[in-house]
């Protein structure tokens, strides 16, 4: 066998309970395997969501994991990726710390509060945080009720492999808050993608318009490769950026994967949802589970320009297909409906 043909050596071994996220790698049944995306608990293989890439047979020892803590072992700390109390990283200035609080990423350096410095001397793996898996309130069932003119792409599988990502994501507070949570983010998504029909923003002259070039990356895709895409239509290279930064995916130099990857495009809608404030004062996940009402979650996500008069059609339009939702998984709507 000469060398050009050799197998690549196996890397460190899957793990079903270990986090992976975009380019980590992984030995299974005698290949290589590169996960594509964040993903927990689903075996290396070409079929399921998709996440594995095959990268070949390989033997003849292992390589060290390509990411981690040194000899600790502890995984490398993701902005934006969720923490559980108890949960300990290797920061980027090569320090550890462990999680005081349950967190969504915070800078452990800046918030001190959910982050304290950790003596590691060497040996084990901090417990993964919890995944969000098999708890979303909404069946596949009253899933395809709410969209029956949804297109292939915007799986009901696709959405449940995307939320093992959020594990606060509806499952924080009561059972009708839970429900209230996932009625407000589908009725915000059902507004943005017309039904979960439209993957990329309609309009095409507006395609230019989404790239700040005032930001030190650039628009290293093209002018117009930052328009909106998927569930919630992510827009403007800044959020390319940051959302890929948040789920371990490069979409700033490939926002296509967001039309691409069905769990992909939901991961961006729920990190928005999650993570970012947009014109509002709160996150649309705050906003539920903090009894603000579905009202608040418009002003996160389209505010500057619908609420307080501004486009009161697009306002109802989003509250019509929130007391729709909110009627097929049986709770109430609550208050404060509008913005």
């Amino acid at each position: 066998m000469t060398a050009s043909n050799a197998a690549e050596a196996c890397v460190a071994a899957y793990s079903s309970s270990a986090v992976y996220t975009g380019n980590q790698r992984a030995s299974y049944n005698g290949h290589n395997w590169t996960a594509k995306w964040w993903t927990q608990g689903e075996a290396p293989s070409t079929g399921g969501s998709g996440v594995w890439a095959d990268n070949g047979a390989c033997g003849g020892g292992t390589t060290p994991p390509p990411t981690g803590g040194g000899s600790c072992n502890y995984p490398n700390w993701v902005a934006g990726q969720y923490y559980a109390a108890g949960a300990i990283v290797k920061y980027t200035n090569g320090q550890y710390y462990k999680a005081s609080h349950e967190n969504p990423g915070y800078d452990p350096v800046i918030s001190t509060w959910y982050w304290s410095p950790f003596s590691c001397s060497g040996g084990g793996t901090t417990t993964p945080p919890p995944s969000n898996s098999g708890s979303f309130p909404v069946s596949e069932a009253q899933f395809n009720q709410m969209f029956p003119n949804r297109i292939a792409f915007y799986s009901y599988s696709g959405l449940v492999d995307a939320i093992k990502k959020f594990p606060a994501f509806t499952t924080t507070g009561s059972d009708t808050v839970k429900k209230q949570e996932a009625a407000a983010f589908l009725a915000n998504v059902n507004h943005e993608s017309g039904g979960l029909v439209y993957v990329e923003e309609i309009n095409q002259a507006n395609w230019p318009l989404y790239c700040d070039r005032s930001q030190s990356y650039g628009c290293p895709a093209g002018q117009s490769a930052y328009h909106g895409r998927g569930p919630i239509q992510l827009s403007w290279n800044f959020n390319y950026k940051a959302a890929g930064d948040a789920l371990g995916i490069d979409l700033l130099n490939n926002p296509d994967r967001v039309k691409n990857e069905s769990s992909v495009a939901y991961q961006t809608a729920i990190w928005y949802w999650m993570t970012q404030r947009g014109p509002g004062t709160m996150t649309p996940h705050d906003a539920m589970v903090n009894g603000r009402g579905f009202g608040e979650t418009i002003r996160s996500i389209n505010g500057s320009l619908e609420c307080n008069g501004g486009n009161p059609a697009q306002v109802q339009s989003r509250v019509d297909a929130y007391n729709r939702f909110t009627a097929i998984l049986g709770v109430t709507p609550g208050g404060s409906l509008y913005c």
